[in-house]
């Protein structure tokens, strides 16, 4: 008797066990996480309390953003490495701008690069069926180029952080992070997005089957050019942010959260070939990096064997994360 045609009851428990946490998928991220602040508090008693939980939030919504554009492009069987050269560019241009203009217009012009480069993107995939690796990665290059040329026109003006960008990125009210007030309706406008509207079905239906999207009549160059787009302006952001918390303006800014952004999906559930995956577990894969980071710090690690250790990690929790979902 084949799986499909016996009943939960009669298959054995390993088998239960999986086909019940595929059928519910953050259940395991939970799990993992939950065991990570377990494991982080049994090293360092005391650790965890609400300074440390305020502050790891505070460091993973930065992350959680840029995982969110990753998670919408792989919806459709691409990627977009260009966020994080996209998110330092909305920074650093609107902490050098914010001397000449007011905070509400420095951010406005902060993020029409970031657009900018997202309809580029868009267009090359969509258009011109540009590899999204290819053509982002190209974007992010080209991105990184300009914001050098960028800096040595602004040499002289300095920069600064805005007192509103401030309070999002490191202020409190009440124990509970400020960054919260911008985070959760941004995720819940993503999670919408995806779950209750036909401009995310189409990301689903095209990552699932392109051919079968044509067919219907979609327009495929509009679904991706609006999806590049909105992850670019996503990107920038979670730039602007991500600057509010380390106050620190720089041409590097953003650029190590690209690959932790791409795990972070990954990890949350998120299926590099399109047509799987969602938000939520997204967000839970970002906090996991976020402690797994707190883990190594507090191991005191070398910083080669931390990346050998981060990476082994994360390759054993997307092949998990795989076993469970093909065997149930």
């Amino acid at each position: 008797m084949s799986d499909t045609a016996r009943t939960p009851e009669t298959l054995p428990f390993g088998r239960r066990v999986r086909r019940f946490m595929a059928d519910r998928p953050l259940i395991p991220l939970i799990i993992l996480l939950i065991g990570l602040v377990v494991v982080l508090e049994i090293l360092r008693p005391g650790i965890v309390n609400e300074r440390w939980v305020a502050n790891t939030i505070k460091f993973a919504i930065p992350l959680a953003i840029l995982a969110g554009c990753q998670t919408m492009t792989m919806l459709t069987g691409g990627i977009d490495l260009s966020v994080g050269v996209i998110a330092t560019m909305s920074a650093f241009i609107m902490a050098t701008q914010v001397g000449t203009h007011d905070p509400a217009i420095a951010i406005l012009i902060s993020l029409v690069p970031a657009a900018l480069i997202g309809l580029a993107n868009g267009i090359g995939v969509g258009i011109f069926r540009v590899h999204p690796l290819i053509m982002t990665l190209g974007m992010s290059l080209i991105g990184t180029g300009v914001l050098q040329v960028y800096q040595r026109t602004v040499i002289a003006t300095g920069s600064s952080i805005p007192d509103i960008l401030a309070w999002l990125g490191t202020g409190r009210t009440y124990g509970v992070p400020n960054a919260l007030a911008l985070f959760v309706p941004l995720a819940l406008l993503i999670i919408f997005l995806l779950r209750r509207t036909g401009f995310g079905r189409l990301l689903y239906a095209v990552g699932d089957n392109e051919k079968a999207t044509r067919i219907a009549g979609v327009h495929y160059w509009k679904v991706i050019v609006a999806l590049y787009v909105l992850s670019g302006l996503l990107a920038g952001v979670a730039g602007l942010l991500y600057v509010g918390l380390i106050k620190a303006p720089s041409l590097s800014l953003a650029v190590p959260l690209l690959l932790p952004s791409v795990a972070a999906a990954v990890i949350g559930g998120t299926s590099i070939f399109g047509g799987r995956g969602g938000y939520t577990g997204t967000i839970i894969g970002a906090l996991i990096l976020t402690v797994l980071a707190t883990l190594l710090t507090i191991l005191q690690m070398p910083e080669g064997s931390r990346r050998i250790l981060f990476g082994l990690i994360i390759l054993a929790v997307t092949a998990a994360y795989i076993r469970i979902t093909e065997d149930s």
